[in-house]
């Protein structure tokens, strides 16, 4: 794809020289950025820097005279190829945030199905406690990017391992863990706590063992409205 990166600017510029007389420099310009974008959008910021670099020198070859050489005589066109690669840098980076920020909402809309594909299986009749936790515990690997997960009916009896509440916070000997940071323990587990009415029915037992998690606050809160769900059939199972 770097390649394609590198190549493509080069056969745009290559095109628009065959009507060196009727296309402006500013024409070149909006041109050669769609190719940066375009290779931004399919490739990384890498091939973005790329294509911006590619464009600036073939613009220059190509479009500016003398042409078919790397030399520029004329103080404007001089102008035109600096802000042509800055533009690129631009606008790569702009592609490249509006794509994290479309695989963001993609990620929100997957947790909510999530959830609410849960909520449906905890009122759906009947449903069996362990198909909901199976269920769950599957939701709950694949949310926080976990290892694995695995379900203790029960309080906690096991004081190393790390907690993570219902803020989303987690918490290891009293103190919190800077999971953006130092990422999920792995050196030991974490238990999400399945609680109802102030009591401890169980809890899942995160293992990021293989890999460092580090879940966002959002991925977090979501595993435990996943845990909630648990706990309210739980509750009303027992009660």
């Amino acid at each position: 794809m770097r390649v394609g990166a590198v190549l493509a600017p080069l056969v745009a510029c290559a095109v628009m020289s065959l009507w060196r007389e009727s296309v402006t420099d500013s024409t070149a310009v909006l041109v050669l950025a769609a190719v940066i974008v375009a290779a931004a959008s399919v490739g990384d910021r890498y091939a973005g820097v790329l294509a911006a670099v590619s464009s600036g020198a073939w613009f220059d070859f190509f479009l500016t005279e003398p042409y078919l050489r790397f030399t520029i005589d004329d103080p404007d066109d001089i102008g035109d190829m600096v802000l042509l690669v800055l533009i690129g840098v631009a606008v790569t980076e702009i592609a490249l945030w509006g794509e994290r920020e479309q695989a963001r909402a993609s990620r929100r809309t997957g947790y909510l199905d999530g959830v609410l594909g849960t909520a449906e299986l905890v009122l759906a009749t009947p449903v069996s406690v362990d198909d909901l936790i199976d269920r769950v515990t599957g939701q709950i690997t694949e949310v926080l990017g976990v290892t694995r997960t695995r379900f203790v009916a029960g309080p906690v009896h096991d004081n190393r391992l790390a907690v993570l509440d219902h803020d989303g916070v987690v918490t290891r000997a009293g103190r919190r863990v800077d999971v953006s940071r130092d990422g999920l323990p792995t050196d030991e587990e974490t238990a999400l706590l399945v609680v109802r009415d102030g009591e401890t029915l169980g809890y899942f037992v995160v293992t990021s063992a293989t890999d460092i998690a580090r879940p966002s606050v959002e991925q977090r809160r979501v595993a435990v409205l996943m845990a909630d769900q648990v706990a309210s059939l739980l509750g009303r199972r027992l009660g």
